[in-house]
């Protein structure tokens, strides 16, 4: 189980709370940073996430911690019939709904506030699953998995986009000097939410990636756990399913 980093380290509220709370106040500059953080790259990855998701054919899709709504507007691609975002943060959601009236997609895309270790949904509902940088934010990861596979079809593809941490040099050594130190004082210059940006490089390098993903998605009952590295293991893709 990975080390629980919180945003406000001075806070005495929940994990759950403080990142409520965190993306709530960033949640107007979230989308024009995180373009400038990744330098852009975080597109790919969605758009790689998109076909593999596209290669089920599914009619319903849950995208959890869709933040401003960017993947489930992406996930558009794959002809879904009902695609539904869920985020516990109303101010991200906000700014999501603007998007989505924008591109006239409130036909095909619905916005939830939810809590993703107590999803308001029936057993074995969608024919897949995304997370993209949220698996990492959740309280208890191991019972926000456990939902996730609950309201999974059987055979339905669930695929994560998280970040990772390089292991071969110079890479290794290249994000660590980023992460730690570029990406925070970008944060601070630019976001009402000083620390926020410390949370997100911090709770990154503490969270299990690979194999060792792979082996908790396993341990739930997901089958078929795969992880694929992106950009030189700066972001991993994970896809499984139920059996």
């Amino acid at each position: 189980m990975s080390k629980k980093v919180k945003p406000y380290k001075n806070s005495d509220l929940s994990k759950k709370e403080q990142v409520t709370k965190m993306f709530d106040t960033i949640s107007k500059e979230y989308d024009g940073l995180n373009r400038v953080i990744s330098f852009g790259i975080d597109i790919k990855w969605r758009k790689k996430v998109v076909s593999l998701i596209a290669e089920q054919q599914p009619e319903t899709i849950l995208d959890i911690a869709t933040g401003t709504g960017d993947l489930a507007i992406n996930l558009v691609e794959t002809k879904a019939s009902k695609i539904i975002g869920l985020d516990i943060s109303s101010g991200m959601l906000d700014v999501g709904r603007q998007k989505i009236a924008k591109k006239n997609l409130t036909d095909t895309i619905e916005l939830v506030l939810g809590d993703s270790e107590k999803l308001p949904f029936d057993n074995n509902t969608f024919d897949a699953i995304t997370v993209a940088f949220g698996v990492r934010n959740f309280e208890n990861l191991n019972k926000g998995l456990s939902e996730i596979l609950r309201v999974l079809k059987p055979n339905g593809a669930f695929v994560i986009l998280e970040t990772s941490v390089p292991t071969k040099t110079p890479f290794k050594q290249g994000y660590n000097v980023y992460t730690k130190g570029i990406m925070p004082l970008i944060g601070k210059l630019f976001s009402k939410d000083k620390m926020a940006y410390s949370y997100l490089s911090e709770s990154a390098s503490v969270f299990p990636y690979g194999e060792a993903l792979n082996n908790i998605l396993l341990e739930i009952g997901f089958i078929n756990a795969k992880a694929l590295p992106q950009t030189f293991g700066v972001a991993t893709i994970y896809t499984a399913t139920k059996h």
